[in-house]
């Protein structure tokens, strides 16, 4: 076989088109995955960190314990809700970019809820308290503490994207690694070598690398770290 060409079904594909679609693809369903979470980690998270009540200590350490979740056990739990005899098997959703992202977002949701509400408490409460002086409605207030409260949003967010894009478990078990369709990065890179794609693993690798450092490095500069 010729040096940077891989065979699929219907012909070759050159290598770095192969690399730029995975990473593209591994890119598209993190994103998605953090956009998702994010529709329900925020409301939570200004739950938590703006209000008191009963249960609240006991939501927060919940979250904060589901930040070690193994991810080949979430894998499995989603596996068996969308495999076929699942209670969501009627979707047939396994073994597509939509399974890996509902697993992505479930994965980094205890990271947003924990970060984002640490962010929040962090905000002095009399800028909240100023908001209402001046007549700013309850979601006002809310948001300008939000807002307040963006640096630490950045490194939420940034955290997040940044699991999820790394992650193997989920990606692996809900997508099936299916070549252009479920394969990313990192089930590439498990893969690769078994597969005899060594020197595409190895590409994958470093770009892989190279976003999780900058993202990181451009959350802490942000943040005047």
């Amino acid at each position: 076989m010729p040096t940077g060409i891989q065979v699929r079904a219907g012909g070759t594909v050159p290598m770095n088109q192969q690399l730029l679609d995975i990473v593209l693809r591994s890119i598209w369903i993190s994103g998605t995955a953090l956009l998702l979470s994010l529709l329900w980690s925020l409301p939570i998270s200004l739950a938590l960190g703006l209000k008191r009540f009963r249960g609240r200590n006991v939501i927060i350490s919940f979250f904060n314990a589901m930040l070690g979740i193994p991810t080949v056990a979430l894998g499995l739990f989603l596996y068996m809700i969308f495999s076929r005899r699942g209670v969501l098997g009627a979707l047939g959703i396994l073994y597509t970019p939509t399974a890996i992202i509902i697993g992505q977002a479930a994965l980094i949701t205890p990271i947003l809820v924990s970060l984002l509400t640490n962010a929040i408490e962090s905000v002095e409460p009399r800028i909240r308290d100023l908001a209402r002086t001046l007549g700013a409605t309850e979601r006002q207030a809310s948001l300008t503490v939000l807002r307040e409260a963006k640096k630490g949003g950045v490194l939420a967010g940034v955290s997040a994207f940044n699991r999820a894009i790394a992650e193997l478990g989920i990606a692996l078990m809900l997508g099936g690694n299916i070549q252009g369709l479920t394969r990313v990065m990192t089930t590439q890179i498990a893969l690769g070598v078994n597969r005899g794609e060594v020197v595409l693993s190895i590409e994958a690798t470093v770009v892989l690398l190279i976003i999780v450092f900058t993202l990181t490095l451009i959350a802490n500069h942000f943040r005047g770290d």
